[in-house]
C-alpha cells in the first residue's frame, strides 16, 4: 500500500481538507491520518470504505491499483 499514503495526502489536499477535519469526519485521532499519510500504519477495510466514500473515489484508486 505504498501508493495509499501519497494517494491519501493528494486526495486530503486537493479537497482542501486538514488532518483534523478528516479525522473527525472518519471518528479516528489526528495521529492515525498521520500515521497513514507517512506509511507507518494501514487503514483496516472499514477505514478504506469510509475514506472511499468520503472523497467519492474507489478503494482501487487509493490503494493504487487504479489511476
Amino acid at each position: 500500500m505504498n501508493e495509499f499514503k501519497e494517494n491519501l495526502k493528494n486526495l486530503r489536499q486537493e479537497k482542501n481538507v486538514g488532518q483534523i477535519e478528516l479525522a473527525n469526519a472518519l471518528g479516528v485521532s489526528k495521529g492515525i491520518i498521520s500515521l497513514w499519510e507517512n506509511g507507518l500504519r494501514e487503514p483496516n477495510m472499514q477505514s478504506l470504505i469510509t475514506l472511499a466514500k468520503y472523497f467519492n473515489v474507489s478503494i482501487d484508486y487509493l490503494v493504487g491499483l487504479e489511476k
